[in-house]
């Protein structure tokens, strides 16, 4: 069981690189790339099995309120990614507070799940 799950923690880990480092490279231009959108979805997708699988282990479970916050700021960035996607792929400008926000939640959140013990 350990092995699977650091798979996830893995692909978990992949994901946020491509959220956060296609902010970053495209910081001076600010849009969603492609790359995010499937960084928001692997993040989303690998954290709730990761959460499911801390469930199943020996241990006592995940901090509940932590990934309660956790969640909201994955489906914040899942939300404004897609949004960011859907007006990239019509070929209207991306906001840029979407485009940042997208990059800054997925940092916050990145931030959380190591400070947060």
């Amino acid at each position: 069981m350990e092995t699977v799950t650091l798979i996830f923690v893995a692909i978990h880990i992949i994901g946020a690189a491509a959220l956060v480092g296609g902010w970053l490279a495209k910081f001076k231009n600010p849009t969603v790339t492609l790359s995010q959108w499937w960084g928001a979805i692997i993040m989303l997708v690998t954290g709730l099995i990761l959460v499911g699988l801390s469930y199943v282990g020996d241990g006592d479970g995940p901090n509940n309120v932590k990934i309660a916050v956790k969640l909201g700021l994955a489906l914040l960035v899942f939300i404004t990614a897609w949004i960011g996607r859907r007006k990239e792929n019509r070929g209207q400008p991306v906001p840029i507070g979407i485009a940042h926000s997208v990059g800054g939640l997925s940092l916050i959140n990145l931030v959380i799940a190591v400070v947060w013990q």
